[in-house]
């Protein structure tokens, strides 16, 4: 090596420290490419992508020829530094220790860090250009890599360590809902659709549903003249059927069914029994997504909600599940009264029966779901008693003020002004199609 000219030396080592940059390089762009793009490029009739796909699958065979590379050249420039100080400043401690400094710093800045941020920064357009020269470097190589991981192999059984598989990278549900609502890859309406899509196999039929209480039905044990006031205010295409009391439910009527009758047809149980259909009834507690795909495969749109002794619980449609998704979109029924109000101090004052994840969605407050589905529901289980009005006290970080209570029940609540300004006009139970339209 002595008769090697200097120069020759040096743009020698600046040639292996390249070399040493494009393996780092390399290696930090097929690690850090995103394989969903890498999918879907390779859908699209990518041969690059594909190629790319292919060596990220075999993860051992991949870093081989890459650390093998890298290693290989950052050995023999620390060699040729060695020789260069030797040459230029001698022999000694002092030397060796400088040199060892010095191609240090040069492999960490040229060679490690520089060309690894470069490629973490434009990982998925470098990736297939970068798959294009490895492939035939690992197909020349082979006979190596596959030697050095026949001792890796040997290790990791020693270890007890299994290598992850393709499975183990798959995004969890729960992973998949934080990289829609914290990633920069949707937005707006898309990023709230797709988030409350995830939400329905947390949230039951129970949260959608029209309490019993707030049900509009027809009951055929009525005198002929209220059966047909019944029908003529009714605001639904279809409504339960029941006998004297709601306990007694006796199926569906499709209100486009009483339409067709004559006008001079009588309007009594008798001619309306023959219209009603079988009622559909489903479980407390169902997941929304559940209760969807029941809809689609028994081609229903209203369900009764009972529990486990068969008391009737509310209603549910197939409209109270798609305004989990995509929002509100019902027409209020006629006469019915805004759920809230806003007073001129900013303060919101709400009816008692309303949703609390209509609350929290439309004026941002952060009452608990877990318990109680609606205003009142919640105030009573917190305090134990049903307030008197002019009671003050604050519930999960919100002011509270009791305005009105009647039946056993509260009726008016007033919020604090730190309510924020709702976006759309909230519906109560009693305002929802309780249904189909």
């Amino acid at each position: 090596m002595d008769a090697i000219p200097q120069s020759t030396l040096i743009v020698t080592l600046a040639i292996l420290l390249v070399v040493s940059g494009l393996f780092s390089l390399a290696e930090t762009v097929m690690m850090a490419a995103n394989r969903v793009r890498l999918r879907h490029r390779a859908l699209r009739g990518s041969a690059g992508a594909r190629r790319a796909l292919a060596l990220r699958a075999n993860t051992d065979k991949l870093l081989g020829v890459l650390l093998l590379g890298n290693n290989l050249s950052n050995a023999a420039a620390a060699t040729l530094a060695a020789v260069l100080a030797a040459r230029l400043f001698g022999e000694g401690k002092i030397v060796l220790a400088l040199d060892t400094v010095a191609i240090t710093f040069l492999i960490l800045v040229f060679a490690e860090i520089t060309p690894k941020v470069i490629g973490a920064a434009h990982a998925d357009r470098l990736v297939v250009p970068v798959a294009l020269v490895l492939s035939p470097l690992l197909r020349i190589s082979y006979p190596i890599v596959w030697f050095v991981n026949l001792f890796v192999q040997a290790l990791l059984f020693l270890l007890r360590i299994k290598p992850a598989d393709e499975t183990g990278a798959r995004l969890t549900q729960e992973e998949v809902r934080s990289l829609v609502l914290e990633g920069q890859y949707f937005r707006g309406k898309h990023r709230t659709l797709l988030a409350n899509l995830f939400d329905l196999e947390t949230i039951t039929v129970d949260d959608v549903m029209t309490p019993r209480n707030q049900i509009h039905g027809i009951d055929l044990a009525a005198k002929p003249s209220l059966l047909r006031q019944q029908l003529a205010t009714s605001y639904h295409s279809r409504v339960p059927v029941f006998n004297d009391t709601l306990d007694e439910i006796i199926g569906i009527l499709p209100i486009k069914q009483v339409v067709g009758l004559s006008p001079g047809d009588e309007i009594d149980a008798e001619h309306l029994t023959p219209l009603v259909r079988p009622a559909y009834f489903v479980p407390a507690g169902t997941p929304l997504l559940t209760q969807l795909t029941q809809f689609q495969n028994d081609r229903q749109r209203l369900a009764l909600v009972v529990d486990e002794y068969g008391e009737l619980l509310g209603l549910v449609t197939i409209e109270d599940i798609i305004e989990e998704i995509i929002g509100e979109f019902t027409t209020a029924a006629p006469g019915a009264s805004d759920a809230w109000r806003r007073e001129v101090d900013g303060s919101v004052v709400v009816d008692g029966m309303a949703p609390l994840r209509m609350l929290n969605r439309r004026l941002g407050t952060r009452f608990p779901l877990t318990g109680p589905k609606t205003l009142n529901g919640l105030i009573v289980e917190h305090l134990g008693d049903i307030p008197d009005a002019g009671l003050r006290f604050e519930l999960a970080g919100q002011r509270i003020e009791i305005l009105q209570t009647e039946d056993r029940a509260i009726k008016v609540v007033r919020l604090a002004a730190s309510v924020e300004k709702p976006v759309l006009p909230l519906q109560t139970g009693g305002e929802r199609a309780s249904s189909s339209t």
